[in-house]
């Protein structure tokens, strides 16, 4: 397949880790990894914020950008969530809320072929052992956006379930919010750090030496609450690391 990687901003400026490793695995799979250069942010923190009309012309952009895209390539994919839930959601519904009916179709066939990456990699590719090799104590937090808006469900979990050396650990309360969706965490600070406490307590209860998930924003997020806890703290030390990563790890990678 030739599929287009839809990077997200975050990962652009924050983790550009975390989109490499979607490409390394989709490489090693055999398909072919392009980068549509025009890309921007899809306009989800704009729409969450409550600045819909704002958030059109991301909309738009997004639509022009991957609709050509989708032209030579057969999906478009993100390792995130709450960007796809945003393309699959929201896009549409906001097209129409501005009268924009042309851009809402246009709008909702991109979304038929955008896939979170365990969705395309269990789904369309119908693989779950894509050759990585992790041998870490691991424990899985099913982040929000993909867990109730995506239900991805346990396709994360079969990807994991097939990593060679890890160990895959159960997070108590894993359905519960981290905390963080995105500007909650500023105005609603004490709420925010609350909900972060019982996830990093959690994450510590687990016994893992990682916690993985699906969204690099709320990894960012738990990771803060992890490394300001300390070794000694409840979380016992643990670290973040995206699914993509993990599933972009190798034997060799790991020896050297």
């Amino acid at each position: 397949m030739r599929i287009a990687l839809m990077a997200t901003c975050l990962a652009d400026a924050l983790v550009p880790s975390v989109a490499r490793a979607t490409v390394t695995v989709l490489e090693r799979l055999g398909h072919e990894v392009v980068f549509p250069a025009g890309q921007t942010c899809c306009g989800q923190m704009h729409v969450n914020t409550g600045y819909q009309l704002e958030a059109l012309a991301l909309v738009e952009h997004h639509v022009e950008v991957f609709d050509a895209a989708l032209e030579s390539c057969d999906a478009v994919v993100a390792p995130s969530g709450s960007c796809i839930g945003s393309v699959r959601h929201q896009h549409g519904m906001l097209a129409d809320r501005a009268g924009r009916s042309a851009l809402a179709g246009r709008a909702r066939a991109v979304a038929a072929r955008t896939y979170e990456l365990s969705e395309l990699l269990v789904d369309v590719l119908g693989v779950t052992d894509v050759g990585a090799y992790y041998p870490h104590r691991v424990t899985y937090h099913p982040t929000c956006h993909s867990m109730r808006m995506l239900r991805v469900g346990d396709r994360p979990l079969a990807l994991l379930r097939a990593v060679e050396g890890i160990e895959l650990v159960e997070l108590p309360a894993a359905d519960q919010c981290c905390g963080f969706g995105g500007t909650f965490a500023l105005k609603n600070s004490a709420t925010s750090a609350a909900m972060l406490a019982d996830k990093v307590s959690h994450i510590g209860e687990s016994g893992a030496e990682r916690c993985t998930a699906g969204d690099a924003s709320c990894l960012l997020h738990i990771d803060g609450g992890l490394r300001r806890a300390g070794p000694q703290g409840p979380g016992g030390g643990a670290r973040t690391i995206h699914l993509a990563e993990i599933l972009a790890s190798t034997r060799a990678e790991v020896a050297s």
